[in-house]
C-alpha cells in the first residue's frame, strides 16, 4: 500500500515521502497513529502544495543540528568509575551514563541518539557519536577515569 509519511522514520523514511508498506501496517498502525495519509489522488496534490514547507523545515532541522553538533564536539565528558587493577571496569559505561553526563553539562540529548558500538567496560577515551539529525552526527569525547579508593 503507498502512503504518504506525515513525520520522520528512521526505518521508512522523512516527511513527505511516498513509501510502498504492508496494508496491516498502515492501516493498524501509521494512519490512526497520525503518522501517514494514503497516497490518493487528493492527498498527493496537497502533498505537493506544502513541499515547499516541507523542505524549509528539512533545512531549518539540519542548520540546528549543524549548530548543536559544533557546540557538542567541543564537550569532553568525564566518567568516575570503580576498576580493577588492569583497567577492567566494575560493570561498565552505557549511553545512560553519557547521557546523563551531558545533562550535567547542560546539554538535553536523547540517550537512544547516542551510538556507541558497545558498552565501554575498561578505563580511557572514547570517541563517541551522537545523531543529531539524520544527516548530522556529532562526536565527544568520553574519558573514563579510576575512582579513588579511601584509605
Amino acid at each position: 500500500m503507498k502512503i504518504i509519511l506525515m513525520q520522520d522514520f528512521e526505518s521508512l523514511g522523512f516527511e513527505g515521502d511516498i513509501v510502498d508498506v504492508a496494508k496491516g501496517y498502515a492501516r493498524n498502525y501509521l494512519i490512526p497513529k497520525g503518522a501517514a495519509i494514503e497516497a490518493n489522488n487528493a492527498n498527493l496534490k496537497s502533498l505537493e502544495m506544502r513541499r515547499g514547507k516541507i523542505t524549509a523545515k528539512r533545512m531549518k532541522g539540519k542548520e540546528e543540528a549543524e549548530r548543536a553538533a559544533e557546540k557538542i564536539s567541543q564537550i569532553t565528558v568525564t566518567i568516575i568509575r570503580k576498576a580493577g587493577e588492569e583497567g577492567k571496569l566494575y560493570g561498565s559505561v552505557t549511553s545512560r551514563d553519557i547521557a546523563q553526563e551531558l545533562e550535567r553539562e547542560g546539554i538535553s540529548v536523547d540517550r537512544r541518539k547516542i551510538i556507541a558500538d558497545e558498552a565501554i567496560r575498561a578505563l580511557g577515551e572514547f570517541d563517541v557519536g551522537i545523531k543529531l539529525h539524520p544527516e548530522v552526527m556529532a562526536n565527544i569525547k568520553v574519558v573514563v577515569d579510576k575512582e579513588e579508593e579511601k584509605a
